[in-house]
């Protein structure tokens, strides 16, 4: 891809270009993807998170989506995380979901269950499991649940070995939680089943060592989490549309490969998947930690593989720094969605950066106007000695 030529013919960028999933036509094709930041009290959406998702849309981002929300209390990762297991914290979203269509983003919420790292640290206190001093000071722990009784590491506590009537309980809960989602506006669901919560739990060979129905080969481990999809399929409006996150590789060689993610995209599309957001890692570490090499778009070729060879659309994550970068993924077809997470942290207005770094913007038309007719204006001002940015020009 040549964006230099595309800006010449005049064509809008693809990464600009509306793009339509079942009922819903995102203003362009930018996710910002899911990011924890330990700031909730009781599972409840506050102030922050008003704040901290709207600058996102007011940045110009076609899909904003929550950090994972547990659709249980056992299913936290941390004390400090987001919940949608009761009506309180479903009303509480409220708020913010109005903020993100005002500002013409679509709201999107992933839905979770940590599984065996239930009740751990913080990423900044070392997202390992809680320490008995950490506890004594305030933070909670509760029972972990899992495949099997295997245990993360040494540190970790044993997770109890869920049963099939809990399993299906459990199916009951994300479906429940899609439900008050969509109820309260949301408009995309995503069902997180990476980073080695409980459904990467059961996928992985590592972690899932059962005997039983959900156990075993690939069909069986794949069944748990095909059941949350089915079921989430039906509880959500037909128009709504449901995304999927996985580690394409879970950072074991002996784990989850890439293989087997192809398998998995297959049977999700079956089921009334429409988006396959591609991560990677975190079976037995850190929340995304596999031992690939990191480079720019490391992440892109799991995207490109299961779109190309499952035949569902995809959404590319990890290192995507820069909007000519972006555009040429969607130009080569390795993915239908850009998914932004820590470069968004550092620049809340990367989109609208983006839009001007590939031709279009030029007036900053795509900025809400209570900024774009003032950076125009601006902009005009300046001409002769400093850039649109605000950079001086030295002669």
């Amino acid at each position: 891809m040549n964006t230099e030529i595309d800006k010449r013919k005049g064509a809008r960028p693809l990464l600009f270009q509306p793009y339509t999933i079942r009922g819903v036509t995102m203003k362009n094709r930018t996710v910002l993807a899911p990011m924890v930041h330990y700031r909730a009290r009781e599972g409840v959406c506050g102030t922050f998170h008003t704040v901290h998702l709207g600058k996102f849309a007011q940045g110009g981002f076609g899909v904003v989506m929550t950090e994972a929300a547990a659709v249980e209390r056992r299913g936290m990762v941390s004390d400090m995380d987001l919940g949608i297991f009761n009506e309180t914290q479903a009303q509480a979203f409220k708020p913010v979901i109005e903020l993100i269509k005002e500002e013409g983003a679509v709201p999107a919420i992933q839905l979770a269950h940590a599984g065996r790292k239930a009740g751990m640290q913080s990423a900044m206190e070392g997202n390992g499991a809680l320490t008995d001093k950490e506890v004594r000071q305030g933070r909670q722990r509760w029972q972990p649940v899992g495949p099997t009784t295997v245990k993360i590491g040494p540190e970790w506590p044993t997770p109890h070995q869920l049963s099939t009537s809990e399993i299906t309980e459990i199916v009951g809960a994300f479906a429940a939680a899609a439900k008050r989602a969509v109820r309260v506006g949301f408009e995309i669901v995503e069902i997180h089943g990476a980073h080695g919560y409980l459904l990467a739990s059961f996928l992985s060979p590592v972690s899932n060592t059962r005997n039983d129905a959900y156990g075993g080969d690939i069909k069986g481990r794949m069944r748990f989490p095909l059941e949350v999809a089915e079921a989430v399929r039906a509880s959500i409006p037909d128009a709504t549309p449901l995304f999927f996150r996985v580690s394409s590789v879970d950072g074991t060689q002996e784990g989850w490969q890439m293989d087997d993610t192809v398998v998995l995209a297959r049977e999700l599309k079956a089921r009334g998947v429409d988006v396959l957001d591609c991560s990677s890692g975190g079976l037995l570490g850190s929340a995304t930690a596999a031992p690939v090499t990191r480079s720019p778009g490391f992440q892109v070729p799991f995207a490109q593989r299961a779109k190309a060879e499952a035949g569902i659309s995809t959404m590319a994550v990890g290192l995507i720094l820069e909007g000519d970068q972006a555009e040429a993924i969607l130009q080569e077809g390795q993915a239908d969605l850009i998914a932004i997470g820590r470069q968004a942290q550092f620049n809340p207005n990367i989109v609208n950066h983006w839009g001007h770094d590939l031709g279009v913007n030029e007036h900053f038309e795509d900025w809400g106007p209570e900024y774009g007719w003032w950076l125009d204006k601006r902009v005009r001002s300046m001409q002769g000695f400093a850039s649109p940015t605000g950079r001086l020009i030295r002669k």
